[in-house]
Parts: structure tokens; sequence; C-alpha cells
């Protein structure tokens, strides 16, 4: 049961990942410069949302129905997991920034948004999982 849930995870993660990478793509070449970091940021957000919302629908979808929540919140967690290994790893690596510079150079309001969003990413199965339970 966990080990699928952490197949589910996985795709979950690509997914949210793929749709991320886009939009970050078009955020940063079309956006940033023309209504600058904070702006473009907290635009990109919601669209986000909406990608994990979809996505997570879709994983759900595909886990057979059970009655425990655990495979659920595995599922959204280890998908948090690996976004944050993607992000730390690659992101600060291209860059070429240590983790506190990262933290530094980030908006404030941004980066707390951004930081709500990452938690609805990993309850997300877990509240759509909850509700295929009641249904």
């Amino acid at each position: 049961m966990i080990a699928k849930a952490l197949k589910y995870g996985a795709i979950y993660f690509a997914l949210v990942f793929g749709a991320g990478f886009v939009l970050g793509t078009v955020r940063v070449l079309l956006l940033e410069p023309r209504l600058g970091t904070r702006t473009a940021e907290l635009l990109e957000i919601p669209i986000m949302l909406v990608v994990v919302y979809l996505a997570a629908k879709y994983v759900v979808s595909k886990m057979h129905a059970i009655q425990a929540r655990l495979p659920y919140l595995v599922t959204g967690v280890s998908a948090l997991i690996l976004l944050l290994l993607l992000e730390f790893t690659l992101v600060l690596g291209l860059q070429d920034l240590s983790f506190d510079q990262y933290l530094e150079s980030r908006d404030a309001i941004a980066f707390a948004a951004y930081l709500v969003s990452l938690i609805v990413f990993a309850l997300m199965p877990l509240l759509l999982g909850s509700r295929k339970r009641r249904n």
C-alpha cells in the first residue's frame, strides 16, 4: 500500500513539476521583466494551485478507494519531498546559490505565498482522498 502511494507521489510530482517548469519559464522570460518578480510569482501561484488540484484529482482517481488516510498523505508528502529535493539541488545548483543566499534573494510576500502553496500541494491528495472515501 505504501509502495503504491510512493509511486503515485512520483506521478503527482512529475505532473506538477512539468507544469511548473513550463509556467516558470514563461514567468521568468515574459512576466518578470514587465511586471517584476513579486507580481509575476504571485500571478503564477493561483495557476499552479489549479494544476495541483487537477494533478491530485487525477492521481487520487487512479488510487483504489482506501479507508486509511495514510496512503493519500504519503502520496502528497513524497511528492513534496521530491519537489524540494529537485528545487534545492537543480535550481540552486544552476543559479550557483547557497541555501542562505536563496532565502535572502526571495521576496518575503511571494515566498510566504509559495510556502502556503507547498503545504496545499502536500495535502491536496489527502483532501481529495478523504472526499473520495466519503462518496
